[in-house]
């Protein structure tokens, strides 16, 4: 019995396919596997769970255990809300600029058979490209600060590996004693940055591979052929328009944080073995388009996107690297004689943070709207 709250959700598409590693001659990870068997599992009767028993009118529902997996559609609700509204408090009280760092499709399957270290050096490119631009006097002159994102999918679920940074729009001088504010309308020369940027990403990876800490394709017999192909491609990295507010940067953070491959509520329809979704089509001003997939097909792509076991996909860089934050901060508000946002989430459990978003309480009854659910354990069922 599952807890849905869709009408199609991922996890009942997996539940028609319990065999598909069996059935499948392409290699999946341990990883992968635990994210599919958590997914099809969480909010069943396999997690176990509870009954929730008002204490005036002993009306009765049960509750079952998420299974906290992080590629899960339905359990980074509160985990989300609660790292924004940390972040929010962690950020001195600017212009921000969103700026997305992406591959071309010639480094696609190098990326996938070496994901950690891959993704890695992806972080690493496009940090160092932000720090060297923006410490150019012609530019900034400042250091700066970002916080990144890694996200390896695009709207159809294709494999697209590729980095949201916010960042703020300025920099501390090297001497730490002044604010310097960036351009109002651009943070820096995407041109220059993303130059900058392929450089530095390639030599990474041509650096790594006479290393022996990536592999190269089968169908490559040096890295040469495809440094040749992403030469011949225009790397463009993406900048989009200052945020005016510190509410506008929350929401849209929200947007890009915890995310996973594909969110319950664009699953339309699921029957005679095809799985119906919506996305948007960035190439025709984002109109929202359907696409049409057998289920075997969305659930290779969906699992292509679940990222190695302890994997961190959010990174902090800059002046906002986590072990100088604290005094990075207090010297930005000084400068900027500002403060920041308090944290209203810190301390607070799932229950108390959903009363606080939805200024409603959770375990008030339903029925009688009087009484308050009190919960008692359900067993697990003993597997078979």
């Amino acid at each position: 019995m599952s807890n849905k709250r869709s009408k199609v959700e991922v996890a009942s598409i997996f539940a028609t396919r319990p065999n598909f590693f069996e059935e499948q001659q392409a290699k999946f990870t341990d990883v992968q596997k635990k994210a599919f068997n958590d997914i099809l599992k969480c909010r069943t009767a396999q997690l176990g769970g509870h009954l929730q028993i008002c204490d005036k009118c002993n009306h009765t529902k049960q509750a079952y255990n998420s299974c906290r997996n992080r590629h899960c559609p339905k359990c980074q609700f509160v985990k989300k809300e609660k790292w924004i509204d940390k972040l929010a408090g962690n950020l001195p009280p600017v212009k921000y600029f969103h700026l997305v760092f992406t591959i071309p499709e010639c480094l696609n399957k190098l990326f996938y058979i070496n994901q950690k270290e891959a993704y890695n050096l992806l972080f690493n490119a496009a940090s160092k490209a932000i720090t060297q631009v923006a410490k150019n006097t012609n530019f900034l002159g400042a250091k700066p600060g970002a916080v990144g994102v890694l996200h390896t999918w695009g709207q159809t679920l294709s494999y697209h590996p590729h980095i949201h940074m916010i960042v703020p729009a300025g920099g501390l001088s090297e001497d730490n004693s002044e604010w310097i504010p960036s351009h109002e309308k651009f943070f820096l020369p995407v041109k220059v940055l993303s130059a900058i940027f392929r450089g530095i990403l390639c030599k990474a990876i041509e650096n790594s591979i006479e290393n022996k800490t990536i592999k190269l394709p089968d169908e490559n017999a040096s890295f040469q052929s495809i440094k040749n192909a992403c030469y011949k491609t225009k790397w463009v990295v993406y900048s989009e328009k200052p945020f005016n507010s510190p509410e506008n940067l929350i929401n849209y953070l929200g947007n890009y944080t915890h995310r996973v491959a594909i969110s319950n509520q664009r699953v339309l329809e699921h029957r005679d073995g095809k799985v119906t979704f919506s996305y948007k089509d960035y190439k025709s001003a984002g109109i929202r388009k359907t696409i049409t997939l057998d289920e075997e097909e969305f659930i290779r792509r969906f699992l292509q996107h679940i990222l190695p076991l302890g994997f961190s996909k959010i990174r902090y860089f800059g002046f906002l690297a986590l072990r100088h934050i604290k005094t990075n901060l207090d010297n930005c508000c000084s400068l900027l004689d500002k403060t920041v946002r308090l944290p209203k989430f810190e301390g607070l459990n799932a229950y108390e943070v959903i009363r606080s978003l939805f200024k409603m309480d959770p375990i008030c009854c339903e029925k009688c709207k009087k009484g308050r659910y009190i919960n008692t354990s359900l067993k697990r069922p003993n597997p078979t």
